[in-house]
């Protein structure tokens, strides 16, 4: 307990003594360029000057202070709308009434040196408590600033501690959107996120795949360009190079030249920060780099001090983000007139020599644009210094419990934390119409104006609006460009092209290359059966089923049907040879019924001879039935037709030669065969067999009939209309007992080769046998292998050559006789005998 006593005894004397300790100032102190006292003071950091002059660090003596030169005007007109902005809220009865502002405004001089050496000016007051006793307390209430990203996270981290709040009016990076790392920070303009995607959708939506890549070695530009590269990979954009660079790194500067002079890509993106864009400017101007398309963001677009005629050469047609040009009322008269009266007030009053070189002379290189205000209306980010500055004045308004007729409680001691607190809730809209407010991550809604770096007739130069992007809108209308109103690189009305390799048309396909970005790639046709109709097509696609590519695919065509038509030469052909067949079988039955009372045709058995001619007629027309387009009943009547007259044909054959067989038979002592196979009994084998052959197909047509088939295996480019067997099992049964009569008939017709020449009929049904079970034996692996239409010829073929075979072998050697040898056609010659001839 008494240990616990004696500590915090100890920790309230420690407490005590360093509440009184003496401040004492360490070095020579760094004075703001512009200030003013107020109830209220607002720090700020502005790039005034762009050059800086570094002292020499020898540690032989003490350094001495920086110096910086070059007016930077873009910035030093920032600085003058922060001063116009105070002064319109200390003239304001309605913003902290009775409650002056004042500040403070150091210059960086565009360097990480002066930055850190103006944050330890701004942070640190110069006027002291009583009896020169620190009070502990920052003389700031907030601080605008700074210029760049860079810098402005220097500034962050450094405040960070204090809970200072800092609102930039364009440090954009990406980065200074983590609350937990730089949870003080605000600005109003927004996140490089944006910016980054607006870049690819632009590059996009201008057709451009290949891109050259240049950014600041620093957070606006590594952060904004790493957003870049990630959504330009996402939308299939390639990156050629991306190379980067400081200011004060010349070397890199000249690679980077050197990069982007050598490569291909004709478009180049530029997320380069405003005092690195000069000098990259003046490297592509020396050595006359032109022709490129350069795509900017917004620290350099819009920047009045870039658009001269020599940069205009190498950069004329350029396009990129910038701010919303608003245009403050008042403000271009006040940085002519009042700003010198009040933010300078040492060149309106008597000083001696002495007096002015203390107070004044750092204002000199400054009163060169004194009278200059021409280039207020293109200062893009006005109007967020001003915002900034309003939203600093409405916070405070909130915590001193300001009221419009009883004004400010001046007591109130406001810590920097609560003003944190209170621009999180600022809401409130400017004069011009803007509406301020701060989202989760301290920055204000994306919104930018495409603009586009284009000559008048005159020759004077500006920046043409040419579209937009609003994070505000809907995702599908965030984003509008007006092409018909750019001027492209060169001055040219043509858009260039930038791509890695030629659009594949239609028809092909891209196949990248090996080792190199996808946007470098082959055209490769589509393979047979394949097509894509759209330019720079990844993939081919399949044509459905029924469908193949035509010629140059790019289109899925219907196949060719492919089936013996009628037209064709093979099937006149076809059709010639059938109804030939017809003709000469229609001849011989006219011969043989002009002639049905001569012996050779009484004798050869007129009934089954007309009736074979007549079967044979009707197996040559049945040839015809497989020409055409297969249709179901087509398909059924062909193998059918086939079947039954084929096999009325064989029976009349095999008739015949029973009866040649039975007649042979009779002529011997004590035969009476013949009674056993008369006119009807043959009549009635060969319906016997007819019938057989009728319930086979009837039973195939009703268990399994053919049909149309669309066959697409054999060929892959066309379609084969075939008949489809239906049941195998059928198919084979009808050939089968073809086959078999065949045989049979061949085998009986053997046996009776032996019989009288003159009588003989026999040997010629043999021959006809042999020929006919030939024909068939050739047609199977003929028709196997044959493909397409050629099948249905092959099946036509010998349905022809084996009716011929059968017209000629039994037929023709009568004929000979009638026509050529009628001697021969008597009774006597018909019946002689004449000693048998060996096989």
């Amino acid at each position: 307990m008494l240990l616990f006593l004696y500590t915090i005894l100890l920790l309230h004397q420690l407490h005590t003594r360093a509440g009184n300790t003496l401040c004492r100032k360490m070095g020579d102190p760094k004075y703001p360029l512009i200030s003013k006292n107020g109830d209220i003071t607002i720090g700020a950091l502005f790039p005034v000057h762009s050059t800086e002059t570094v002292p020499s660090f020898e540690f032989t003596k003490k350094p001495q202070p920086l110096s910086c030169s070059s007016v930077n005007l873009r910035d030093f007109r920032l600085a003058q709308i922060m001063i116009f902005a105070i002064e319109e809220i200390n003239r304001s009865e309605h913003l902290l009434p009775n409650v002056s502002i004042g500040y403070r405004i150091y210059d960086t001089c565009g360097s990480r040196l002066s930055t850190m050496s103006a944050i330890m000016g701004l942070m640190n007051v110069q006027e002291f408590g009583e009896e020169g006793r620190c009070t502990g307390q920052s003389p700031l209430h907030a601080i605008i600033g700074d210029s760049e990203s860079t810098a402005t996270v220097i500034l962050s981290r450094t405040t960070g501690p204090f809970k200072i709040p800092v609102i930039s009016h364009s440090a954009s990076c990406e980065c200074l959107g983590n609350r937990k790392d730089y949870p003080s920070f605000f600005r109003t303009t927004s996140s490089d996120y944006h910016q980054s995607r607006a870049l690819a959708y632009l590059i996009k939506d201008l057709g451009w795949s290949w891109v050259g890549a240049v950014n600041s070695d620093n957070e606006y530009g590594n952060y904004g360009m790493a957003i870049f590269l990630n959504i330009a990979r996402e939308e299939g954009i390639c990156v050629e190079y991306s190379v980067k660079f400081y200011r004060t790194e010349i070397e890199k500067l000249q690679k980077v030249v050197e990069k982007i002079k050598k490569g291909t890509a004709k478009v180049i993106v530029a997320f380069v920060s405003f005092l690195e864009m000069g000098l990259l400017i003046d490297q592509l101007s020396i050595q006359n780099i032109t022709g490129f398309q350069m795509i900017g963001v917004k620290s350099w677009i819009t920047s009045e001090n870039y658009i001269t005629p020599n940069s205009f050469r190498v950069l004329g047609g350029s396009l990129g983000f910038a701010m919303r040009k608003i245009n403050i009322e008042g403000f271009s008269e006040y940085v002519t007139k009042s700003f010198w009266k009040t933010a300078i007030p040492c060149l309106h009053t008597e000083w001696n020599s002495s007096q002015y070189a203390l107070s004044c002379r750092k204002y000199d290189d400054l009163l060169v644009v004194k009278n200059y205000n021409e280039d207020v209306t293109e200062h893009r980010y006005s109007a967020n210094v001003y915002e900034a500055v309003f939203a600093v004045a409405h916070s405070l308004h909130s915590l001193l419990k300001c009221k419009e007729q009883e004004g400010c409680e001046k007591g109130l001691t406001i810590q920097p934390h609560q003003v944190v607190e209170a621009l999180k809730k600022v809401n409130f809209t400017v004069r011009f119409g803007d509406r301020v407010w701060f989202d989760s991550t301290g920055a204000t809604v994306a919104q930018y104006e495409v603009v586009n770096w284009q000559q008048n007739s005159d020759g004077s130069f500006q920046f043409k609006p040419v579209g937009y992007y609003d994070a505000s809108f809907p995702p599908g209308q965030r984003f509008v460009l007006n092409t018909e109103n750019i001027i492209w690189a060169g001055g040219k009305l043509q858009k260039p092209r930038s791509m890695c390799s030629e659009s594949c048309p239609p028809g092909t396909r891209k196949a990248t290359q090996k080792g190199r970005p996808v946007c470098c790639y082959d055209c490769i046709p589509c393979a047979e059966g394949e097509i894509s109709n759209e330019t720079d097509s990844n993939n081919c696609k399949q044509c459905p089923g029924e469908y193949w590519s035509n010629a140059e695919k790019n289109k899925c065509v219907l196949k060719a049907v492919e089936f013996l038509s009628f037209t064709e030469v093979m099937s006149i052909v076809l059709i010639f040879f059938s109804l030939f067949g017809v003709g000469i079988t229609a001849l011989v039955a006219f011969l043989f019924y002009s002639k049905k009372d001569t012996p050779i045709v009484k004798a050869n058995n007129s009934e089954l001879s007309f009736l074979l001619l007549f079967s044979l007629t009707l197996c040559f027309l049945c040839s015809l039935t497989f020409i055409g387009q297969p249709t179901e009943w087509s398909c059924m009547l062909r193998h059918t037709a086939f079947g039954i007259t084929f096999v009325l044909c064989i029976s009349c054959v095999l008739g015949k030669t029973i009866v040649v067989l039975m007649a042979f038979k009779s002529t011997l002592p004590g035969s009476n065969v013949m009674k056993w196979f008369g006119p009807a009994q043959q009549r009635l084998s060969v319906l016997a067999f007819t019938l057989i052959q009728v319930f086979i197909c009837v039973l195939w047509l009703t268990i399994s009939p053919p049909f149309p088939y669309k066959n697409m295996k054999y060929y892959k480019e066309k379609i084969i209309l075939e008949c489809s067997l239906g049941s195998t099992i059928g198919f084979w049964a009808v050939l089968g007992y073809i086959g078999l009569l065949a045989v049979l008939c061949f085998f009986l017709a053997f046996l009776a080769r032996t019989l009288p020449d003159n009588f003989n009929e026999a040997k010629f049904i043999t021959f006809s046998m042999i020929i006919f079970c030939a024909v068939w034996i050739t047609f199977i692996p003929a028709y196997v292998s044959s493909p397409g239409k050629f099948t249905v010829a092959v099946e036509i073929f010998a349905i022809i050559a084996s009716s011929i075979g059968l017209l000629l072998c039994i037929f023709a050697p009568k004929c000979y006789i009638i026509l050529c040898k009628p001697e021969q056609n008597t009774k006597h010659h018909v019946i002689g005998k004449t000693p048998p001839k060996s096989y």
